[in-house]
């Protein structure tokens, strides 16, 4: 996309768009709001956020409070429930209004649908997944890190067009502080949204009941393989992930034969995580898989396999059966925690 000359002197600011969950602001809202504020001093301009939904205008104080200048809210009955159109036009009319430099969104479930589609809308580039985020201060392009390749190689990318435009993977960016003094600017936006528009109508939702942590959540994930033999297998590692208060996952074979439920699938067609500890367990670290743990900050390996791939990845490791190296792991670091 070519780009006239000056383009970018007529955005400023950065604009985060934030995410609202059933207990209030999503995890992922105070990570952008982390990322966020840093692009933003590193120009010197103010960081907006805009918050989306019905009956959020309680939440608008928090996010100032986590580091917005400016926040935008968009409180509608047809926002109550994500929709593609409704989210896209929401969104899109607060970038019209404000003309940001940068927007940022999560690599959530929402921001996956959201992100392309508005990007087409405004008419500029997306750099989607991103692990980092810099600021060239005398061009003033976002520099956006991704994993590429199956998360084997990393590659910064600069987008044309404006805003600039990038989705964060959760867990990827410091959080922001709270700072309860803040002091900020809420907008109330008018949306004009004709009810018909709407393709989609919610009818009901059926909650998938999860025990302990959510994966997506956890700090500590214990993830097995096809190795890990069957159902009964992935019930030790539950062991394991007890102690350390962590969630249990899974690679793809063992979700295809039904030993693990599709939920807890971990890698490129199932969820991202970025633990401070991942345990891969007889899983053979293939780039599929690693492209959905590679943002573990410790990786620690177990497998028969001395050549095995995820020994490359992991920054510790045991040569051996998983049946007998787990169930030693769980009860020595069980001793370590009770003393």
């Amino acid at each position: 996309m070519r780009e006239e000359v000056g383009a970018l002197d007529e955005h400023t600011g950065v604009l985060i768009c934030a995410e609202k969950i059933e207990t209030g602001l999503g995890n992922i809202t105070f990570e952008l709001l982390g990322a966020g504020r840093n692009l933003a001093d590193t120009l010197g301009e103010k960081l907006g956020a805009v918050l989306l939904g019905h009956g959020t205008t309680q939440w608008a104080q928090e996010l100032v409070a986590f580091g917005a200048d400016t926040v935008h809210v968009v409180d509608d009955p047809l926002l109550a429930d994500y929709q593609t159109a409704s989210y896209v036009a929401a969104v899109e009319k607060v970038v019209a209004d404000t003309r940001p430099r940068v927007l940022l969104l999560g690599q959530t479930y929402m921001g996956r649908d959201l992100a392309p589609r508005l990007a087409f809308r405004l008419r500029t580039g997306l750099s989607m997944d991103c692990v980092d985020l810099s600021m060239d201060p005398e061009t003033k392009r976002l520099l956006a890190t991704r994993p590429v390749y199956g998360g084997n190689v990393r590659a910064i990318f600069s987008t044309t067009g404006s805003p600039q435009m990038a989705s964060v993977r959760a867990k990827a960016m410091s959080p922001a502080e709270r700072d309860p003094a803040r002091s900020g600017e809420v907008v109330s936006v008018r949306l004009d949204l004709d009810p018909s528009t709407l393709q989609v109508r919610v009818l009901d939702r059926v909650k998938e009941e999860v025990q302990g942590v959510k994966l997506e959540d956890a700090d500590v994930v214990v993830c097995g393989g096809r190795g890990i033999g069957g159902p009964e297998g992935f019930k030790e590692l539950e062991k394991l992930a007890r102690v350390m208060k962590g969630a249990v996952a899974a690679t793809r074979p063992p979700c295809d034969s039904g030993w693990m439920p599709t939920s807890a699938q971990v890698g490129l067609t199932g969820k991202i995580v970025a633990p401070d500890v991942y345990f891969a367990v007889a899983l053979s670290g293939s780039s599929q898989h690693m492209a959905g743990c590679s943002g573990a900050k410790t990786l620690i390996a177990v497998n028969t396999n001395q050549d095995a791939n995820i020994f490359k990845e992991a920054q510790f490791g045991v040569v051996g059966d998983w049946k007998q190296v787990v169930p030693v792991l769980a009860e020595r670091i069980r001793t370590l925690l009770s003393e």
